[in-house]
């Protein structure tokens, strides 16, 4: 005979619980749409390497063309979305107008220039904090790399970001 005490039963409860609740919690990673996730799958492949010319823009056109996205080949790269209403996905893209950013790394400060530049969102890290992949950087050259942003630390200018849709 199996003796079953109120402890077990509460553990056994709260372990169950738990295990429902958090299966249910998704994040930006795990429900990504479809035309996104084709552009993440190509900019993986292209991680480390210079894409065309090697222009920032040349990654987003090569990966909008590739999965035959909608967009205005220049810097419309699909529907424009509202930060603060919409989850952003990674194989969203962003469009730097005069951007500053200035944050702290441990006893540094920098400061970081993105007058005119375009990014893919290669992973949402947080609400805000977008691990971006890009190329024409001071860090990575004119290869792909990637890079943090953390829209908080923004000062000046303006970042605009744009979901990808099926061409008609």
């Amino acid at each position: 005979m199996v003796k079953i005490n109120n402890v077990s039963c509460l553990k056994y409860f709260i372990i169950s619980f738990c295990f429902f609740f958090f299966s249910l919690q998704g994040n930006a990673q795990d429900s990504i749409p479809d035309l996104n996730r084709q552009i993440i799958d190509y900019v993986k492949t292209t991680i480390g390497k210079k894409v065309d010319r090697g222009e920032c823009w040349d990654l987003a056109n090569q990966a909008l063309t590739r999965v035959k996205a909608q967009w205005d080949l220049e810097y419309k790269y699909g529907r424009l979305i509202n930060l603060k209403e919409e989850t952003v996905y990674p194989g969203d893209l962003i469009q730097f107008e005069g951007v500053k950013v200035k944050y702290k790394k441990g006893n540094a400060t920098y400061t970081e220039s993105m007058e005119h530049h375009t990014a893919i969102v290669y992973r949402v890290l947080d609400k805000g904090v977008f691990e971006l992949a890009h190329q024409n950087t001071g860090f990575s050259g004119r290869k792909v790399g990637l890079s943090t942003l953390d829209i908080s630390t923004i000062i000046k200018g303006k970042i605009k970001i744009y979901r990808p849709i099926k061409k008609i």
